[in-house]
């Protein structure tokens, strides 16, 4: 196995992206993504048992486009990566299981990856294809997405990776889901919230930002917790309604977002404080909202530190990620997994890999 480029193809199926992505060491090649979001849609969130179908459906075909895109055939291939966690479990299965026999067929090593440090993992890819380059460490790490919330501090990619803090309840991501539906938007939330939220004031309402409180940094100085916010932006869209008072759709996105992004950047902006770490990356599907960028970017700036966002084809859970990090162990000298791993939807941060 080549350990100083390796050509790695990665899965990825924790939620309702099916992704397959080829890298050689840290140049990009392939990214494939097939989404089954319309599917969701009519349900308003995902649905698991829909994911699941959506992932084996689109699983052969992702994997053709992959390989195609790439020039490469699978007997080229180093090794295979796969996310064994954390995600829905359904979905998982379908990865891991495409991934445990396409490596068994090809007899390919199998490197079984955690899908929240697949996320910072992407920073080391070039999303036009160039060559990438190191994750530069130590950093502190920001990931938002529609299941997760979690504030990692990392002091080496493949070795070393710290949980902070994460959601108690809501991630960010269902909050945009739950918010838009209670406006009347459609699913997807995040999108919905941020063109609604252009042309509203992020000043009008003062909505409530979870675990800020002095009583709360005790505790939970890293944590989020975003359902009392949906609570009371629901309590506020009632009582207007009940008043008969026109609901202000695009001042309550506004001030919406505006509790969200304040909490999730104070919170990280914080960490690199007492830390000592002078970076923040930034990662997960939420990182499309302009506003969270432009909020992170103004906060990082004014406190010296080095803010890092991957492009947005990086961001949202792709296989490229997943081939990325396996490609980083491979070259660390890290062995294969066995096969003996399952999809384990609670994996925790610190299995970087799963042996």
């Amino acid at each position: 196995m080549n350990r100083t480029e390796p050509l790695v193809l990665g899965i990825e199926t924790s939620c309702d992206e099916t992704g397959v992505g080829i890298v050689r060491g840290t140049r990009l090649l392939s990214n494939t993504i097939a989404s089954s979001m319309d599917e969701h849609a009519r349900y308003g969130g995902v649905v698991p048992e829909v994911a699941a179908r959506a992932h084996l459906e689109a699983m052969g075909p992702a994997i053709e486009a992959a390989l195609a895109e790439a020039s490469v055939t699978p007997a080229e291939l180093d090794a295979i990566a796969v996310t064994s966690g954390p995600g829905l479990a359904g979905a998982l299965m379908v990865g891991v299981g495409a991934a445990k026999a396409f490596a068994v067929a090809l007899g390919k090593p199998l490197y079984a990856v955690n899908h929240l440090v697949g996320h910072v993992g992407a920073d080391v890819l070039d999303a036009t294809g160039g060559p990438g380059h190191p994750v530069e460490v130590p950093t502190i790490a920001l990931l938002v997405s529609g299941g997760h919330t979690s504030l990692l501090h990392v002091r080496d990619l493949t070795s070393d990776v710290e949980l902070l803090g994460e959601t108690i309840d809501d991630a960010a991501g269902e909050a945009f889901d739950k918010v838009a539906r209670i406006l009347g938007l459609p699913y997807p939330g995040g999108p919905q919230i941020d063109r609604a939220a252009a042309g509203g004031d992020p000043n009008a309402i003062r909505f409530p930002r979870g675990l800020s409180l002095p009583k709360d940094l005790a505790k939970h100085r890293y944590d989020f917790s975003f359902s009392g916010l949906k609570t009371a932006v629901a309590r506020w869209v009632e009582q207007r309604t009940d008043a008969g008072e026109p609901v202000p759709t695009a001042d309550v996105a506004a001030s919406f977002r505006e509790a969200v992004v304040d909490v999730l950047v104070t919170k990280a902006v914080n960490a690199c404080l007492d830390r000592g770490v002078p970076r923040l990356l930034l990662g997960g599907g939420v990182i499309a909202n302009a506003r969270l960028r432009e909020v992170a970017a103004e906060r990082c700036a004014a406190a010296g530190i080095a803010l890092r966002i991957p492009a947005l084809s990086l961001c949202t859970d792709n296989g490229a990620m997943i081939a990325a990090l396996a490609a980083q162990l491979i070259m660390a000298g890290h062995e294969p997994s066995t096969l003996d791993f399952g999809a384990d939807s609670t994996l925790p941060v610190t299995d970087i890999q799963v042996r």
